[in-house]
């Protein structure tokens, strides 16, 4: 993949963040969806690229664009596959709740796992834990694992989790064992990410989530040099039917970070439209939006961060900041 392109996909991301976070707070998260996916949508307009969406907004009769099969770029080069998300968080922007980003990964064709809108189990580690996880092994006995290979104890060990009925005997058995627990109520890419970066002070994100969260976030953790682990969880017939179509027969079949993400020249960016231990969110002041975005480079294991400075008299058109 053009390397040259990587800081193009940056400003697809910062456009989406721009446009969501005007809705910060607003209490609608339908309309913080809506903002994030036409700023990102018309930016992909914009670029000279020949990329189709393989995970997006849903199926074509389900949405108007970012559609699972949409071609996007105005067709030059390699055939690119892009896996999207303009706002992972809904509920956190609507609310103005810590956490959201706008978020993509890009890879060459064949690159990267087309999981349906599903749940998925995953358990997300960075580079120094690489090799320590098993999805089939107890919560106790994974972060015990991590934790020497991270050489702290587990009562050191942060462990990230969606604050959800279905994870009720993992947090029993992560306070049991010792374990520092972190719940979140949305956006499972964000601390998934933030356990490969040894500054945010996570560690560990388990729990069940998104499909396609999850191998949107094993794009990033593919290009850190971390680990993840994951399962697809089937709730109904129809699930199970698409996870078959996928070519998957045993839906036990546990997923490693080479299945998710099949190759190592992938890129991830995400910016925050609110703030994490990841990214600060957006910032608005009296000439300029300012954003913060992580890209990350596969192919050579580039990281950066990037802080913007987007003035109001200049601004591209195609960044629509509406109130």
């Amino acid at each position: 993949m053009d390397r040259g392109l990587t800081l193009e996909f940056v400003r697809i991301t910062e456009a989406a963040a721009l446009n969501s976070a005007k809705w910060m707070g607003k209490g609608d998260k339908i309309k913080a969806d809506d903002a994030a996916v036409m700023a990102m949508r018309s930016m992909f307009d914009t670029m000279d690229i020949n990329a189709k969406v393989v995970i997006g907004e849903g199926e074509m009769d389900e949405a108007p664009m970012l559609y699972i099969g949409e071609h996007l770029g105005k067709g030059g080069g390699e055939l690119l596959e892009i896996a999207v998300d303009p706002l992972e968080g809904t509920e956190l922007v609507a609310k103005g709740m810590p956490g959201a980003i706008a978020v993509m990964a890009v890879a060459p064709e064949n690159g990267l796992l087309h999981a349906p809108d599903m749940y998925m189990e995953k358990i997300c580690v960075g580079p120094r834990a690489k090799g320590c996880i098993d999805i089939d092994a107890s919560v106790t006995d994974n972060v015990t694992r991590v934790a020497a290979a991270l050489g702290k104890s587990v009562e050191d060990l942060t462990v990230v989790i969606l604050d959800r009925q279905r994870h009720e005997r993992q947090i029993e058995e992560l306070r049991k064992a010792g374990a520092r627990v972190r719940l979140i109520t949305d956006g499972d890419v964000s601390p998934a990410v933030a356990a490969a970066l040894p500054e945010t002070g996570i560690d560990m994100m388990i729990g069940r989530g998104g499909a396609p969260e999850g191998v949107i976030a094993a794009a990033a953790l593919k290009a850190l040099g971390g680990d993840m682990q994951a399962r697809l969880w089937a709730e109904n017939p129809d699930e199970l039917r698409r996870v078959k179509e996928m070519g998957i027969k045993d839906i036990d079949h546990v997923l490693k970070l080479d299945d998710l993400v099949r190759t190592d020249d992938v890129v991830f960016t995400a910016t925050g439209i609110t703030d994490s231990e990841l990214l600060a969110g957006v910032r608005f002041n009296s000439k300029c939006a300012v954003t913060n975005t992580l890209v990350i480079r596969g192919a050579s294991g580039t990281v950066r961060f990037i802080e913007a400075n987007h003035y109001y008299e200049t601004k591209p058109k195609y960044v629509k900041m509406e109130g």
